[in-house]
């Protein structure tokens, strides 16, 4: 059963890859916009219980929707035991997200779908990188000193350098989240600003780990310190913490990105990441975004998922929508 796309074709792949949003120069730390920073914990609970009923997507509008979440992804590995087969692996998978056979079936051979980027560790570029020139997929290292953040800071600023040198044009970075904690915002504004210079013109994603920054609005003050210091992304999590992303402190973070874009007229980024790993979930981050940002936040230069088995659950989904029957997951490997 083949999609019909027709007119919608744009809506499903990805238009543009940083092609027309000018980058965050960033701003002076502004301690007044700070303090008027208050966030309604029951509210933002209440707003996201009402994504999912508000807005029902099926059948074909559903797979058109799946079909753009893969190319929102950011196909991450960030393991231990990662090897340079594996990361040659995912490369391929990122260039060819859906098996032929099952593109062939849903008619959109001619999307040229992959996947916004893949995210490695600074010891895999070498290899990703050579696995996805020429391919346009976007090569992001995750950086100083994930996932904790704690190792000296010019030892994060050369991590920096290192990467973008290897071909990274994205780093993830991570920050002191006792910059948070104590309420140093000086010191948070400084390092990303730091960090935001070490990376050139590669893209900055200054990962917040919300989980560990004790409430929202710390969340929303972190998010706002991080934009004025230059961030294009502001994403949630490590996908190591004891919690990562979830819809209330995406949606605090989201409406921060709306509070900078009014004060500055800059567009900034958003990626939730760990803990989005099946269709259900992902098509309730899509809302949100198109709900509090609209449309022009649901291409991959301004939201990424971070994750890896999103993909597989995206695949079986499609598989339904085609066959009607669920595939087994083994028939969807990522590497």
């Amino acid at each position: 059963m083949a999609i019909q796309m027709a007119a919608n074709t744009a809506d499903v792949i990805s238009l543009n890859r940083f092609s027309d949003v000018v980058r965050n120069p960033g701003m002076a730390l502004d301690l007044q916009q700070l303090d008027k920073i208050r966030v309604n914990r029951s509210a933002v609970e209440r707003r996201c219980a009402g994504y999912g009923a508000r807005r029902s997507i099926k059948k074909q509008q559903q797979a058109a929707w799946l079909l753009k979440a893969i190319s929102l992804i950011d196909l991450t590995t960030l393991s231990g035991d990662d090897t340079q087969e594996r990361v040659k692996r995912l490369c391929s998978k990122a260039k060819q997200p859906v098996s032929a056979a099952l593109q062939e079936l849903l008619g959109i051979t001619d999307l040229n779908l992959t996947t916004a980027a893949i995210c490695v560790y600074h010891e895999m570029l070498d290899t990703a990188y050579s696995s996805l020139k020429g391919s346009g997929i976007h090569l992001a290292a995750v950086s100083t000193g994930f996932p904790a953040g704690l190792s000296p800071l010019p030892l994060r600023i050369a991590e920096i350098e290192y990467s973008v040198a290897a071909g990274a044009d994205e780093i993830d970075i991570v920050i002191s989240r006792r910059h948070v904690l104590e309420g140093h915002w000086q010191a948070l504004y400084d390092e990303v600003k730091a960090f935001r210079k070490a990376c050139g013109p590669a893209h900055l994603k200054t990962i917040l780990a919300t989980g560990e920054l004790g409430n929202l609005a710390n969340v929303a003050k972190a998010s706002m310190v991080c934009m004025m210091a230059g961030a294009d992304f502001i994403k949630t999590s490590t996908g190591k913490e004891t919690q990562n992303a979830t819809l209330p402190v995406s949606l605090v973070m989201v409406r921060m990105i709306r509070e900078y874009h009014e004060l500055t007229g800059y567009y900034i980024g958003f990626k939730p990441a760990g803990g989005v790993s099946d269709s259900k979930t992902a098509l309730l981050y899509m809302t949100m975004m198109q709900e509090e940002l609209g449309r022009r936040w649901l291409e991959p230069d301004l939201f990424r998922f971070g994750a890896s088995s999103l993909l597989g659950d995206i695949e079986c989904q499609l598989d339904h929508f085609n066959s009607g029957f669920y595939s087994a997951a083994y028939r969807h490997p990522l590497a």
